[in-house]
């Protein structure tokens, strides 16, 4: 592996400290190091662990690291400050690092020994993060897919199981959209598709979690009863109202709602909001409907 290491430090404040005998700095035993590292595939839990090794080994109270779209923390900010950047597969990791009190010489070369050993169980926790979110998420719409919704309607509703919540689903389509994307083309319809996951990632709460789960098809997990699914249709329906693109071609959408029954299975749920949506569709499409009305 070839690491670059570049240094930047503020100015008017000290390095390093002479090195005093007995200064007590401690044996670096690298191979336990390197295993305690490379223990988990969550970054936040690597750099969590380098910021105890580093807060054992060295006077330092905090540290700030951002590598490509990551950014973490660890400890408080305080004290002098030492920025420092990491080169790895010409991507670079910027270090802040927060000291209690100047380094001395043999702990600057700590500090360059241990942190070159952070940044491949880092780069390799993140990249397999976002390997994660690409087999979770659909990349057109940035909504969850049909594999993340299964997974999570079964967590949903296991929670709602153990805790006696309110669980709701909402079934949308976009009416006409076959025609759309037949006469205008495979790109016009993805960007309807793209501006329609927008809409409803900007329409649900932070509790809900919407998915696309089929060519024009999605669904919202809604954490709460009829009512407030009813709310959040309301509010897709008045968004949707408002984007000329969509008012220009006429692009609509019908929605179907059922909220979870105790022990019920998450195929009867799917399977009721599916036939209220179709009662949305009978009913002159561009509304919602749920399975009581």
């Amino acid at each position: 592996m070839d690491f670059g290491l570049a240094t930047d430090f503020y100015s008017d404040e000290p390095r390093y400290q002479p090195d005093l005998l007995g200064s007590g700095t401690q044996e670096l035993d690298l191979v336990q190091i390197i295993q305690q590292l490379h223990e988990s595939l969550d970054p936040r839990t690597v750099f969590a662990c380098f910021g105890k090794i580093m807060g054992q080994h060295l006077p330092i109270a905090g540290i700030k690291l951002r590598y490509n779209k990551y950014q973490f923390s660890w400890g408080r900010n305080q004290g002098l400050v030492i920025k420092q950047e990491l080169v790895y597969e010409e991507k670079i990791a910027r270090l802040e690092y927060s000291l209690t009190s100047p380094l001395m010489p043999s702990q600057a070369k700590q500090l360059q020994q241990l942190q070159t050993l952070v940044i491949l169980p880092l780069f390799n926790a993140t990249q397999f993060q976002d390997m994660s979110q690409q087999a979770m998420y659909d990349s057109l719409t940035r909504l969850g897919n049909r594999h993340y919704y299964i997974e999570s309607l079964k967590k949903a509703i296991a929670t709602s199981s153990r805790h006696n919540n309110a669980l709701s689903i909402v079934i949308l389509d976009l009416d006409n959209f076959k025609t759309l994307n037949d006469v205008y083309g495979h790109q016009f319809g993805d960007n309807i598709l793209s501006e329609f996951g927008s809409v409803l990632t900007k329409a649900i709460r932070d509790t809900d979690q919407a998915f696309r789960v089929g060519g024009d098809e999605f669904v919202v997990l809604v954490r709460g009863d009829l009512s407030a699914a009813e709310i959040l249709c309301q509010r897709i329906l008045s968004t949707m109202s408002t984007l000329p693109l969509f008012n220009k071609y006429q692009v609509q959408t019908s929605l179907g709602i059922s909220q979870w029954k105790h022990d019920e299975a998450a195929t009867s749920l799917y399977e009721r909001a599916d036939k209220a949506l179709y009662r949305a569709k009978a009913a002159g499409r561009r509304c919602f409907r749920s399975d009581k009305s």
